[in-house]
C-alpha cells in the first residue's frame, strides 16, 4: 500500500486535511495537525519534510505554497525519486501538484481530491495545459519504469513545439498513437519501450521498461543476500534485462522464511511470492528437470516454474542458470503497449 502524509497549519485546515485524506482509501495515512496536536508543540517543519520526501509516495500540504515550496526544496532528488507533492488551500477551494505532477502521479491525485472536495484543481505542466501526450504520465499508467528522467525534456519538447517524436517498441503496439508520435522515420526524439536501455534509435531517446519480469530463485538453506543478488544479477545480464524490468521474486513455499531470500528481496524493494511443490509442478511448459530438487522438495524445478507461474504463464527468458547454489531463471508476463487509452484522456482534457 502506498504511503502518505498531510500536514495543517491552523484548524480549518486541520478539517480540510481530515476530508481530503477519507479520498484516499488506497493510501497508508499519517494526519499531522501542527496547530491541533499539542504533541507536534516544537517539531521542526523541515525535519517532517526531510522524512516524508523518502519514505512517502505522497505528501499533502494544507496551507500556503510557500510553505511547501520551502519544506521540500532542500530534499530535491529528481524526477525519479521525489514523491508526490499537492497543496490544498486550507478552505478546500484549490488542489495544486507541485511536485512529480507525471511520474509521481501528482497531477491525477490532484484531481481525485478536487472531485471529493468539490474544489478546483490546479495543472500547470505545460503537456497537461495543451492536451498533449505525455510521456512520462503514460508509462506509469501503463507499469513502465522511465530509465532515463533526464531524456523526458527532449519528448516533452519535441510534442510541445509540434515536431513529430519516434516510437519503437519490442512489445506488441495496441491503438491508435497519439499525435505527432509515429512509428515511421527517424525523428530528432523519440522513445523506446523495452528492455534494451542501450538502444540509441533517435539522437535524443527515452527508454520505458514494462515492469513484467518475475525472477524464480531456487536457493541452498542459509544463502545469504549477497550471494543471491551476484547470482540474480548475472542471469539478467545473461538475459540482457535490465533491474528496472524487475516486478517480484518467486520461490517455493518452502523458501519464504528464508533470511538470505528475505533480505534480497527487502534490499530490492521487491515482493517475494511463492508457491506449492503442486502448484509448481501444474505449471504447463518444457522446464530443466532435476532428480535431486524433485526428491528435495517434491518438483522437479522451483526456478524456472516459479518464475512462469508469477509470470501468470508468460514467456521464459532465461533458463535456470546455477550460481554458489543459488538457481535463477526469468519470466516475462504476456503484455502490450496500449495507446488508445492515452487518445481517449487527452480528448476529455
Amino acid at each position: 500500500m502506498k504511503h502518505a502524509k498531510f500536514v495543517s497549519f491552523t484548524e480549518v485546515g486541520a478539517q480540510t486535511a481530515k476530508k481530503a485524506a477519507a479520498l484516499l482509501p488506497d493510501f497508508l495515512i499519517e494526519r499531522y495537525a501542527r496547530t491541533v496536536d499539542p504533541s507536534l508543540a516544537g517539531t521542526q517543519l523541515s525535519r517532517f519534510a526531510q522524512q516524508a520526501m523518502v519514505d512517502c509516495d505522497l505528501i499533502v500540504f494544507v496551507g500556503a505554497a510557500g510553505i511547501a515550496v520551502r519544506a521540500v526544496a532542500p530534499y530535491l532528488a529528481g524526477k525519479a525519486f521525489d514523491p508526490a507533492v499537492v497543496v490544498i488551500d486550507e478552505a478546500g477551494r484549490f488542489v495544486i501538484p507541485i511536485l512529480s505532477g507525471h511520474i509521481g502521479g501528482a497531477n491525477t491525485l490532484a484531481e481525485r481530491l478536487a472531485d471529493g472536495l468539490g474544489a478546483q484543481a490546479v495543472i500547470t505542466t505545460a503537456t497537461d495545459g495543451r492536451a498533449a501526450f505525455a510521456v512520462d504520465t503514460w508509462a506509469v499508467a501503463h507499469g513502465c519504469v522511465v530509465a532515463d528522467p533526464q531524456n523526458i525534456k527532449h519528448v516533452s519538447g519535441a510534442l510541445l513545439r509540434g515536431e513529430q517524436v519516434g516510437l519503437r517498441s519490442d512489445f506488441p503496439v495496441d491503438g491508435r498513437l497519439p499525435a505527432q508520435v509515429t512509428l515511421d522515420g527517424v525523428p530528432d526524439s523519440g522513445f523506446v519501450i523495452g528492455f534494451d536501455i542501450k538502444a540509441a534509435p533517435f539522437a535524443h531517446t527515452l527508454h520505458l521498461v514494462p515492469r513484467v519480469v518475475h525472477l524464480g530463485i531456487g536457493c541452498r538453506k542459509g544463502t545469504d543476500a549477497q550471494t543471491i543478488e551476484q547470482a540474480a544479477q548475472a542471469a539478467l545480464d545473461a538475459a540482457g534485462v535490465p533491474w528496472e524490468a524487475v516486478r517480484g521474486i518467486a520461490s517455493i513455499d518452502v523458501k519464504q522464511n528464508e533470511p538470505g531470500l528475505l533480505h534480497f528481496c527487502e534490499n530490492y524493494g521487491l515482493p517475494l511470492t511463492v508457491f506449492s511443490a503442486e502448484a509448481l509442478q501444474a505449471v504447463q511448459g518444457d522446464f530443466t528437470p532435476s532428480d535431486f530438487v524433485a526428491r528435495t522438495v517434491g518438483v522437479d524445478n522451483v526456478c524456472e516454474r516459479a518464475a512462469v507461474c508469477a509470470a501468470s504463464g508468460g514467456t521464459l527468458l532465461c533458463r535456470k542458470t546455477a550460481r554458489d547454489g543459488v538457481t535463477v531463471a526469468l519470466a516475462a508476463e504476456k503484455w502490450r503497449a496500449c495507446m488508445e487509452e492515452q487518445n481517449r484522456e487527452d480528448q476529455t482534457l
